[in-house]
């Protein structure tokens, strides 16, 4: 006759089971812990990247949401180091009006820099121009951004890519429109007329025109998200950029339309929450 188990054994076993079964539906459904912090980071993309007008009329990448070192910024690069990446090397590749076409050879560079991490802002310019036929199509602007990322993983098949959504351009056009300062600087240095030329104007013809851009900027961000769907380990955002709401502090008083300071460290918090080393 088969011994039966004592009644220790049983729920020994059935004590196991049910630890096995506690660990399997954490791990089922719980957030995964972040992966060790690269020793490398790339930022590619344009002046929102290389934190333009945040310091003076100029490039300012010491305050840059990706790679920045500025302590009131809190840039990915900053809070990589804070993770365990000491001796982090860090490239900001991003050039100041850059569209889409331009992406390719921001990411050979970062190729040729062995960079583990890279972090890609663009789309802005493309739909910047100075009327609204001018803007990028949406179809070219997903052909050259996919091509940057395909790029990317097959020069450094490790390297982890993080894809940044657009800023909504309508909403940096309502914040400021009421100010005469803003409109003056607008209308001198042309900054994406396609959007706020005419600014105070209620006519038809241009509320109509400023929904034209952010349409075409909507359908970017559908692109971002396909482009780095495709790629092997790429993330995108989620639209965590194109769904917030700056207010006015976080834009600058030297054009009324690229991040603070302040608009940078928010950048760099609602990003490194949605990216693959950051936690929310």
């Amino acid at each position: 006759m088969a011994r039966r188990p004592s009644i220790r054994t049983s729920l020994g076993a059935v004590a196991a089971t049910i630890a096995l079964l506690a660990v399997s539906f954490a791990g089922g459904t719980g957030a995964q812990a972040a992966p060790p912090p690269p020793p490398s980071i790339a930022a590619l993309g344009d002046s929102i990247t290389q934190a333009t007008d945040a310091c003076g009329y100029r490039d300012c990448p010491a305050y840059s949401w990706s790679t920045g070192s500025s302590s009131s910024v809190k840039s990915h690069a900053s809070r990589l180091r804070l993770a365990g990446a000491t001796t982090l090397a860090v490239y900001n590749d991003a050039v100041t009006g850059s569209k889409a076409a331009n992406l390719l050879a921001q990411a050979q560079k970062a190729v040729a820099q062995r960079a583990q991490y890279v972090t890609v802002e663009i789309g802005a310019n493309d739909a910047c121009t100075s009327t609204v036929a001018g803007m990028t199509a949406t179809a070219a602007f997903r052909t050259s951004v996919l091509t940057a990322l395909q790029a990317i993983n097959q020069g450094t098949p490790t390297a982890r890519i993080f894809v940044a959504s657009i800023p909504n351009l309508k909403r940096m056009w309502s914040l400021s429109q009421a100010k005469s300062g803003a409109r003056l600087v607008w209308a001198a240095g042309k900054i994406c007329q396609s959007m706020l030329v005419r600014p105070t104007s209620t006519a038809i013809a241009d509320t109509t025109r400023r929904d034209q851009v952010q349409a075409r900027v909507d359908e970017y961000n559908v692109a971002l998200a396909g482009a780095c769907a495709a790629v092997a380990n790429c993330t995108f955002d989620g639209n965590a950029v194109a769904n917030y709401s700056f207010t006015a502090s976080q834009i600058s008083v030297l054009d009324y339309f690229h991040p603070s300071i302040s608009g940078q460290a928010k950048f760099a918090e609602i990003t490194w929450g949605v990216s693959p080393y950051g936690t929310p």
